[in-house]
């Protein structure tokens, strides 16, 4: 299923409102706080702190939007990343684990507190942690897929 969202720029405020307010309304907290609105695209992309991503609503998701901390993490690029089949971020055997998370996600409208154990394009494993996944709905309702906001990451 395709949406308005296939080409997104990587600083394009219109999916910045669409992240930050679905998360609000999904979850119930801000996703970011004292970035004025005109900063939040381009900060959400350069300069968070936290990984930020969102995969297509499909039966195999693919990524089409990954910011640069989760780019460096990852060990994509922007453009290696927009594409990507979402399951490809964990390794073979942890893929049953990430696809109940995303059922639940699909059934509940998120997951809080995830930790879950992930794959960079060098083959490193690493765990992402303090993690919340959610649907993200635009203000009719309508789903564009889901996100996932990391807040840390250690080692395997």
């Amino acid at each position: 299923m395709r949406t308005e969202w296939d080409l997104v720029d990587q600083e394009d405020p219109k999916f910045a409102v669409l992240l930050t307010d679905s998360y609000l309304r999904v979850v119930g907290a801000p996703l970011v706080s004292d970035v004025p609105a005109e900063d939040l695209a381009r900060w959400l992309y350069r300069d968070a702190a936290f990984g930020l991503l969102a995969h297509r609503p499909e039966a195999d998701p693919t990524f089409f939007y990954a910011n640069q901390a989760a780019q460096r993490y990852f060990g994509y690029s922007w453009s290696e990343f927009v594409g990507l089949p979402s399951r490809l971020s964990a390794a073979s055997p942890d893929r049953a684990e990430r696809a109940r998370l995303l059922d639940d996600v699909t059934r509940n409208g998120f997951s809080n507190d995830y930790r879950g154990p992930r794959i960079a394009k060098s083959g490193a494993q690493f765990w992402i942690e303090d993690a919340t996944v959610w649907n993200l709905l635009d203000a009719e309702g309508r789903l564009h897929g889901q996100a996932a906001i990391f807040r840390s990451v250690t080692p395997d």
